[in-house]
């Protein structure tokens, strides 16, 4: 069997490796010719990924049987035209484009209540420098509401806004005429902030049948950036509370994955929810990044989404079913606006008891400078560890979480910063 991979960054090795192990022959194709995954793949191709012709030109010989995605951005797009024009199974270009366009999957979902806020759209040709240029459309939003690149992710470009003069600020600061001119103007969309407590997923479309493989609970900094700095896993059978909460979240995902037209595919998804509605921030027909869909849910779940995946292209036996749900939690580095002195080993480490040490990644060294963390790119690349509440916790799911919180917080102590 041959494979095709679009985007070959760091996060698509295990992917690749995967793949391999199964005996799947993998071309990669990336922009970036240093990208890792051209390295890895049995066949590395240097292709800028936005454009769909050249990849299709540079695939229609080789033939693959099917294309495996990691954790890819906006052109998700060239991997659904691969799919049409090739007639492989997997995601459409239609489907691709309301994954990958905040705007359409709005209008999209709004179609069938199933996004209920207000959402406008800001082209790039027409920002304005005074909020009144938009009429009445505004006067509809109510307050607080999210300022956000149209295309893209990771928190990048985000601002969260209280009142018409931090809005009219804001507007002011993405103005073309405030950029670098050398970067293109881009669309910006403009919605209201749902309330709730925020998850992320882990899922697939089995055929055309929606599976949940994991919920986790989010771990976030104050506005604006709201950037995860943590995930805690929610196991269906812990209590009646996380076991409602799972079932919410999957009928939810199971009427959104079908009119969105998306069938074999693995899925990452963010949902806001409170105890009366269930909204999807972002849904995508990939696997979910930050070392989640690699390392801590295949740790949470025993399923290992990109080894399941194949297989089932491959016509071997597979599952999505959870085996498992361990109470774990996965940790990003966030000290901030500090000089780093110390870094504690992580045999070293002094853990609240209870509390089990599953994996530490650290990559910040002494004399290293913490910038304030706003994005995914300003804390991805110092590593994670990951902590399990071990023997399982005799109390509720609540203090459960609450332990893990506590243990991680008490392990950033430990280094020493100036």
């Amino acid at each position: 069997m041959k494979a095709a991979l679009i985007g070959a960054g760091e996060e698509s090795l295990h992917t690749i490796q995967k793949a391999q192990e199964l005996g799947v022959y993998v071309t990669a194709l990336d922009g970036n010719p240093d990208a890792e995954g051209l390295k890895a793949a049995d066949e590395g191709l240097t292709i800028d990924i936005s454009d769909e012709k050249a990849v299709l030109d540079a695939l229609k010989d080789r033939k693959p049987d099917f294309l495996i995605t990691g954790p890819i951005g906006r052109y998700l797009t060239t991997a659904g035209a691969v799919n049409d024009a090739l007639g492989l199974t997997g995601i459409t270009r239609q489907a691709a484009e309301y994954c990958t366009d905040k705007y359409l999957f709005h209008q999209k979902l709004q179609e069938k209540n199933l996004r209920n806020c207000h959402c406008l759209l800001i082209p790039a040709q027409a920002f304005p420098s005074q909020t009144e240029n938009f009429g009445n459309a505004l006067s509809a939003l109510q307050y607080p509401v999210i300022l956000k690149p149209r295309y893209g992710s990771g928190s990048r470009g985000i601002f969260f806004l209280n009142n018409p003069q931090e809005l009219e600020h804001a507007l002011t600061c993405i103005s073309p005429q405030n950029q670098d001119t050398t970067a293109p103007a881009e669309d910006y969309i403009l919605e209201e902030a749902v309330p709730g407590v925020e998850y992320g997923v882990d899922a697939c479309m089995d055929n055309d049948r929606f599976r949940m493989i994991l919920l986790r609970k989010k771990l976030l900094t104050p506005p604006p950036a709201r950037q995860a700095v943590g995930y805690l896993s929610i196991s269906p059978h812990e209590d009646e509370t996380q076991h409602l909460l799972w079932e919410r979240a999957a009928a939810y995902l199971t009427e959104t994955t079908a009119l969105l037209g998306l069938k074999n595919c693995l899925l990452h998804a963010d949902l806001m929810i409170t105890e009366n509605n269930v909204f999807a921030i972002e849904l995508s027909a990939r696997p979910s990044g930050h070392n989640l869909h690699n390392l801590f849910t295949p740790l949470a779940t025993g399923i290992d989404m990109a080894e399941q995946y194949i297989r089932s292209q491959c016509n071997m036996d597979y599952t999505y079913e959870p085996m498992k749900t361990e109470k774990l939690l996965i940790r990003y580095y966030n000290l901030e606006q500090c000089r780093i002195k110390t870094v504690p080993q992580a045999t070293q480490l002094r853990l609240p008891e209870g509390i089990t040490l599953k994996a530490w990644n650290c990559r910040i060294h002494p004399g290293d400078y913490m910038q304030k963390v706003t994005t995914g790119h300003s804390l991805m690349g110092r590593g994670y560890f990951i902590l399990q509440s071990t023997p399982p916790h005799p109390f509720s799911s609540e203090t459960t979480e609450t332990t893990l919180i506590n243990a991680a917080d008490h392990i950033l102590t430990q280094f020493q910063t100036e």
